[in-house]
């Protein structure tokens, strides 16, 4: 058998489940780097997040591509990441509770041997279901690994009523960007 040919600098179960069902070979080394940034705008946020978690282990596994990713949810001028704490969580909730967010996932691709750095930035929106104290107080702390604090994926999890865009953006792989850019960088 073939040894994948990818490396995925990730940690998450969603992005994994993405490219298994793309039929995409890959390796998984999750980057060590720190989710956090001084810069402003939420897209240059995800997309600076995307590349270094993929320059990371790049420098790694330089003789084969790498690809990174960073989701972020954007909500009243806030970006919102993964919550620290079950009341942090609680916070990002209500703050969503009945509005539209903008959902930002970067994609990167490094490629160190070939001297290739790809990147690119998808956005959607969506909407959050207007949920009692309640039904919030039991979400909080459910998705501690995740930006907003939801899950659009989990079936359990009522928040989003409605997508304006790509799910997969909203989940935290855009696959339309992994498939052009695997293209371009020559990767079957």
């Amino acid at each position: 058998m073939k040894r994948p040919f990818l490396v995925l600098a990730s940690r998450s179960p969603r992005r994994v489940g993405l490219l298994r069902e793309a039929g995409i070979k890959f390796l998984r080394r999750p980057s060590s780097c720190p989710e956090v940034h001084a810069l402003k705008r939420p897209s240059a946020v995800a997309k600076t997040l995307a590349l270094e978690k993929a320059m990371d282990v790049a420098r790694r596994f330089p003789g084969r591509p790498v690809l990174g990713s960073d989701t972020l949810v954007f909500c009243k001028g806030e970006i919102l990441g993964k919550p620290r704490s079950r009341a942090e969580a609680m916070r990002l909730l209500r703050m969503q509770n009945g509005s539209w967010q903008t959902v930002y996932s970067g994609v990167a691709l490094v490629w160190l041997e070939k001297g290739l750095a790809l990147s690119g930035l998808e956005k959607s929106r969506c909407k959050a279901r207007r949920l009692t104290p309640g039904r919030l107080k039991a979400l909080a702390g459910k998705h501690m690994d995740k930006a907003g604090a939801y899950a659009v994926q989990d079936a359990d999890d009522e928040f989003i009523e409605r997508i304006e865009g790509r799910y997969d953006t909203v989940v935290g792989l855009p696959m339309n960007l992994v498939k052009k850019f695997m293209r371009r960088a020559g990767i079957r």
